[in-house]
């Protein structure tokens, strides 16, 4: 009795929501304990690399680092591409996480695209085991978010979610505990910056970063264009393409939506060829029920009126779409005993 106690006292299990753009951790019975964008930043010496930087410190130097010293996003698309700084960066968001509890009692459960392959999925398991974790479990992105999401997932109904992360869009249609009929797509917040930075270039012969393509997004960022009112403008700083000095470019809103349409309209492909494949006693849900829009990319404004548009079933954004992922996998740890039957095996 008294050994199960203190078990427990020690045992501070965590779900990691491991993003393209941003890592965000919850701890069983603390709610979201860590909130960082997913980059770190080493120095190259002789006996190897040190990290220097994660999170937000090591995102601001992107782009602006000196020779020996390099801001890496480890993953991309939703996968790892860099095992070794993936697997320090998890060591120190778990480390960050625990504080002084220890790693190596600690059960971990961590998100992957439902679209990842095998190998993969592997490369992210080991990476966090390496770094400390005690038990690992995996568990699909649109299952996270959908559970964060407080949809009846478990019940014999559809729940739809659109899932916008950095790396990839995740859309799921999902019905006592399973998903039914899904798509993956590589595009997610990082292709609509690289659009804008692209359509900076095309425009305006302005070269900008990516840190200023996301602001610019944030800002006048649109997924239609506006129907009454003065459209949005905001003045954007970069290099000239055809001088080389740096140089200031008033931006409107219409020309940034027309930037974002081509990832837009892969993201409502996506969403159009899930439902093709949904069988049509859950597709009869959908009339009602909807779809429910989670993740970074769910914030763009006025996207919610373009899937209603493009679908003709009702469209909402989450509470609070970019904690969905990492509370949806941290209900999952808490109830794992009723749930364990959601992760990937």
């Amino acid at each position: 009795m008294v050994l199960s106690i203190m078990r427990g006292l020690f045992t501070h299990d965590i779900a990691i929501d491991l993003g393209t753009a941003n890592t965000l951790v919850y701890q069983s019975g603390g709610g979201i304990v860590f909130n960082e964008p997913t980059v770190i930043a080493v120095k190259d010496e002789r006996g190897g690399r040190r990290m220097i930087a994660i999170g937000q410190e090591a995102k601001a130097m992107l782009g602006r680092t000196p020779p020996g010293i390099e801001a890496i996003r480890p993953l991309c698309d939703g996968v790892i591409a860099d095992f070794d700084v993936a697997e320090e960066l998890i060591k120190i968001v778990m480390g960050k996480s625990l504080k002084r509890r220890g790693l190596s009692s600690a059960r971990v459960i961590i998100t992957v695209p439902s679209g990842a392959t095998e190998v993969e999925r592997r490369a992210i398991r080991e990476a966090t085991e390496n770094a400390g974790a005690r038990r690992v479990y995996l568990i699909e992105e649109p299952v996270a978010a959908a559970i964060g999401a407080d949809l009846p997932v478990t019940e014999p109904i559809a729940s739809m979610v659109v899932d916008i992360g950095g790396g990839t869009t995740e859309v799921a249609v999902i019905s006592l505990g399973g998903i039914v009929s899904s798509q993956c797509i590589r595009i997610g917040g990082n292709a609509m910056d690289a659009a804008i930075i692209s359509h900076m270039r095309r425009a305006h012969n302005l070269h900008i970063g990516e840190n200023n393509a996301e602001e610019i997004k944030i800002s006048i960022g649109s997924a239609c264009f506006p129907k009454n009112g003065e459209p949005r403008r905001m003045r954007v700083k970069g290099r000239d393409l055809v001088s080389g000095v740096p140089r200031e470019q008033e931006v409107e809103e219409g020309e940034i939506v027309g930037s974002l349409a081509e990832p837009l309209g892969a993201i409502v492909e996506a969403v159009k060829t899930t439902l093709e494949h949904t069988v049509p006693e859950l597709a009869a849900d959908m009339v009602e029920r909807g779809m429910v829009l989670t993740g970074g990319g769910g914030l763009l404004p006025n996207l919610d009126e373009v899937l209603s548009y493009a679908t003709g079933l009702p469209t909402t954004v989450a509470t609070d779409p970019l904690i969905c992922g990492a509370m949806g996998a941290g209900r999952t740890l808490e109830r794992i005993g009723k749930l364990k039957h959601m992760l990937v095996h």
